[in-house]
């Protein structure tokens, strides 16, 4: 069995941080994912918009890194669980259990370079900092790269 999930898209608000009775931090937010469809007239867009939790490093780190706008992608699991609310009528919610969240865009977006940072359950960080190459071969926002005969395969 498979319970796995990759999303990308841009948070429609800020995240929401909380913290459990027992002092574990847990955050909320929405992101809004494009959906393509064909139309009467050609192509048109829709967003669906899927709420996301992280919970522990995690979503301390997401609280405080992304907000609104940002665009990130998000790998987890879905959930669905039911509560009965105030009327005494059953709810269901359906939700993504992060565990690893990438942040496609850094803090300032009017530079147009995406750092890829982002962070795992587990704390650890998923990418570089701005200015910092570290071991990504892919760092260099599009400049080529430089590559010698000892570093083929082939």
């Amino acid at each position: 069995m498979l319970n796995r999930v990759i999303l990308i898209g841009r948070l429609t608000r800020d995240p929401e941080l909380r913290y459990t009775p027992a002092g574990v931090a847990v955050t909320q937010f929405t992101l809004a994912v494009d959906r393509q469809f064909s139309g009467g007239e050609g192509r048109e867009r829709e967003a669906d918009f899927i709420p996301i939790v992280t919970w522990r490093q995690l979503a301390e780190t997401c609280a405080n890194y992304l907000k609104k706008g940002r665009l990130a992608a998000v790998e987890g699991r879905i959930q669905v669980r039911n509560y009965e609310n105030n009327e005494g009528k059953r709810v269901y919610v359906t939700e993504i259990i992060a565990d690893n969240v990438r942040f496609l865009e850094s803090g300032n977006r009017e530079s147009g370079s995406g750092n890829g940072a982002g962070a795992s359950r587990n704390g650890s960080s998923g990418g570089n900092r701005p200015g910092q190459g570290g071991n990504d071969p892919f760092y260099g926002e599009g400049r080529p790269i430089d590559i010698g005969e000892d570093d083929l395969p082939f």
